[in-house]
């Protein structure tokens, strides 16, 4: 069933900024919530994390291996592309914080 709506109309948007004048300008941010660098770091670690263990269990079972051998080296290089991402991670958030204690340090004199 639908429901009625009163006779009455609220008034959009536009006719309220048109009512009350012009709009106010605003400053607004407009910077990505995530910096581009963290990002293309996050696709690469992504695409490594996808085609670096699939790649060493084709390698490993294609020099001889049983497919399990292949298996175990797949997941131990998945978990190397895992290391090195957080190793990459807190490296980059500890440049960082080393930045914001400069900058602070330089502000205050």
């Amino acid at each position: 069933m639908a429901t009625r709506r009163s006779a009455e109309k609220s008034p959009s948007p536009k006719e309220v900024v048109a009512s009350s004048g012009s709009p106010k300008p605003s400053d607004s941010d407009v910077t990505p919530a995530v910096p581009t660098n963290v990002i293309m770091k996050l696709l690469g670690f992504s695409f490594a994390m996808v085609v670096i263990p699939i790649g060493m269990y084709f390698v490993t079972v294609d020099f001889g291996a049983s497919p399990t051998v292949g298996g175990i080296v797949a997941a131990i290089m998945a978990n190397v592309v895992l290391v090195a991402y957080i190793y990459v991670a807190w490296k980059d958030d500890q440049a960082e914080r080393e930045a914001d204690a400069k900058y602070k340090e330089k502000k205050a004199q």
